[in-house]
């Protein structure tokens, strides 16, 4: 069933907001954080009107319905991402956490001077800088798979460049350029080299339909304001093994069993690396988000996103030509629904400010990934990334309003 935007663009309060003298909010961001829809708020606000209570210690009746609700938006997530139990669902406040956790925790646990992971040159600063740290601490050797020219991932010699780590930890999705990895054959690869792999999945989790079992990945993380739900809660999934020998990552309430002047011993998972007053309105609000999307179906939501990409790439080359460059996959259906714009020579950041004089929302900058702005030549792109309360009305007014730049800068 196709996505019928016009309704789902009632479902978000935020979009009847009018900007600059009564212009349409047309909001293309959704890479960097989503609108939430009003189920999302309702139950947020429906948690804290009724039931807002401390959970796992009370014994009243509001307290154990916190935490009922926060313990089902654990295993709800864990359906969502085909894993196979709760137990292996770690809340986190974002995708960020997530892989620092699995850099602070497993990493310095389990990696010495000269180790060898593995990345590529398309991750976002949140799957480098914890990697790049711990290389400074222990004298680690990070390898690198390179962009190939088509924004692909080049893997002629990825035999050569997995063998011998420990890790590979990649994007499922480049933020900058819409690039789809291949999860599935780099976890091959990394497991018949007897490495783990790690996935940051924070741009293709709200897109694409998850199963973590079927792409055999080991650690995967992402984040619930890019998917409808509320910042502040992500989650890192882990095989149960790794997140059992694992060390804790934060220590204080929730995450421990027993405590004594001389000793501790830790929670069971997944507690035991969610200490102190979790996010619990934030873990319903990601429950609602859950449910939103499944309603959706992500069948349907790929197949509008696909769509919508390749009007975008073809109605926005068509009006300007050479004037135009759109970094990443020439193809719509081998990248997700970000497009990165360099246009006419005007500064990005410019270009966005013309932008939002027109109602028009998009980001500019180098998307924490400096190191891919440095292989593609340049210091930033104005990013539009759709989702599923975008249309063609939306693509439109983004390319009238880069005609209005033109004739602002010349």
């Amino acid at each position: 069933m196709a996505i019928d935007v016009s309704r789902i663009k009632k479902d978000f309060p935020i979009l009847e907001v009018e900007v600059h003298g009564g212009k349409r909010l047309v909001y293309l961001d959704s890479a960097a954080s989503s609108q939430k829809p009003r189920s999302v708020l309702d139950a947020m606000d429906r948690y804290y009107e009724t039931t807002h209570a401390n959970i796992h210690r009370g014994v009243y009746a509001i307290a154990e319905e916190a935490t009922r609700l926060y313990e089902k938006a654990h295993a709800d997530v864990a359906r969502f991402i085909g894993a196979p139990s709760s137990r292996g669902v770690v809340f986190t406040k974002n995708v960020t956490e997530a892989m620092n956790l699995i850099a602070y925790s497993w990493g310095r646990a389990n990696l010495h001077q000269g180790d060898a992971i593995l990345l590529t040159e398309i991750e976002h600063h949140a799957n480098l800088v914890p990697w790049l740290m711990l290389k400074e601490e222990r004298d680690i050797e990070l390898r690198f798979i390179p962009m190939a020219d088509d924004f692909t991932l080049d893997l002629a010699d990825l035999d050569r460049l997995v063998d011998g780590v420990k890790l590979v930890s990649v994007t499922a999705m480049s933020n900058v350029l819409g690039t789809l990895t291949p999860l599935r054959r780099l976890a091959d690869a990394a497991h018949a080299a007897g490495a783990l792999i790690a996935v940051d999945a924070a741009q293709y989790v709200p897109h694409l339909s998850t199963n973590v079992a079927e792409l055999d990945c080991d650690f995967f993380g992402f984040t619930g304001h890019k998917m409808l739900g509320p910042t502040g809660i992500g989650a890192l999934w882990a095989r149960e093994e790794l997140l059992e020998a694992m060390p804790a990552f934060l220590g204080g309430g929730e995450m421990i069993r027993d405590v004594r002047l001389d000793g501790w011993t830790p929670n069971e998972i997944p507690w035991k690396f969610e200490a102190g007053t979790p996010p619990i309105a934030e873990a319903i609000g990601l429950s609602a988000a859950i449910d939103y999307l499944n309603a959706l179906g992500f069948d349907a939501i790929r197949e509008h996103e696909v769509s919508l990409t390749a009007y975008a790439m073809r109605s926005l080359k068509d009006r300007y030509g050479d004037d135009l460059t759109i970094y990443g996959p020439s193809e719509p259906s081998m990248r997700g629904g970000v497009v990165s714009i360099g246009f006419k020579g005007i500064h990005p950041h410019d270009l966005s400010q013309v932008l939002d004089e027109e109602g028009v929302c998009v980001r500019a900058g180098h998307h924490c990934a400096k190191p891919l702005m440095r292989r593609l030549g340049i210091a930033a792109t104005a990013r539009a990334s759709f989702y599923v309360y975008n249309d063609e009305a939306d693509v439109d007014a983004l390319a009238d309003g880069l005609e209005t730049a033109a004739r602002l800068f010349g």
